[in-house]
């Protein structure tokens, strides 16, 4: 099977995750989209993030309805912080019989360079990239790369941080959230202080 990677730490999942995760399982050759929860990511505080499994919760929550979107908490068992590189040897080792993509927006693939072991990744793995509004920067160096593939999914401009800040003034934001995610962290008040 081949399984795209949405890296992130869904602080929380919302509408714009869900339209791009679902916009690769049915426009594109993967079969599945999993939604990887990571605890920290070596490039983010981790003062302003929900506990891990209460971010897994709403991710789990967010899915439900969608049999070809997944999550994993696999991160949660790797050394802190978390390295792509590491968790793709993690799970090629667990789920060998799978063929796994890494899905990222442009804007993460403008700073690729400066993941990890990178050339590895990019000499291992496919990226799909999905287009994000972009600050006019020159192009970056994998623009024309074999092993990327450019998806022409819609362009969502909701971020996480965005809707922790509105949540925090009072704002009314529920339709940038699943219905069931919005109730739960409106229920559990999280993101209010």
């Amino acid at each position: 099977m081949k399984v795209g990677l949405f890296f992130g730490t869904f602080n929380p999942i919302h509408v714009g995750h869900l339209i791009i995760a679902n916009y690769m399982v049915e426009f594109s050759d993967l079969e599945e989209v999993w939604f990887v929860v990571t605890p920290q990511s070596p490039f983010k505080q981790k003062a302003s993030m929900l506990n891990n499994n209460h971010r897994l919760a709403i991710a789990n929550i967010a899915v439900e309805n969608y049999p070809k979107l997944k999550t994993t908490d696999i991160e949660f068992k790797l050394s802190q912080p978390n390295f792509t590189i590491n968790t793709l040897a993690y799970i090629e080792e667990k789920f060998s019989n799978n063929q796994f993509c890494l899905i990222m927006g442009e804007d993460n693939l403008k700073g690729f360079h400066k993941w990890k072991n990178y050339e590895t990744i990019l000499r291992n793995y496919e990226l799909y990239v999905y287009p994000r509004i972009s600050d006019g920067k020159k192009e970056h160096q994998f623009s024309n790369h074999q092993k990327i593939q450019k998806v022409n999914a819609p362009i969502v401009q909701i971020s996480s941080t965005f809707i922790r800040k509105a949540i925090q003034e009072k704002k009314d934001i529920s339709t940038m959230l699943p219905a069931n995610v919005w109730k739960y962290i409106d229920e559990m008040n999280f993101y209010k202080k």
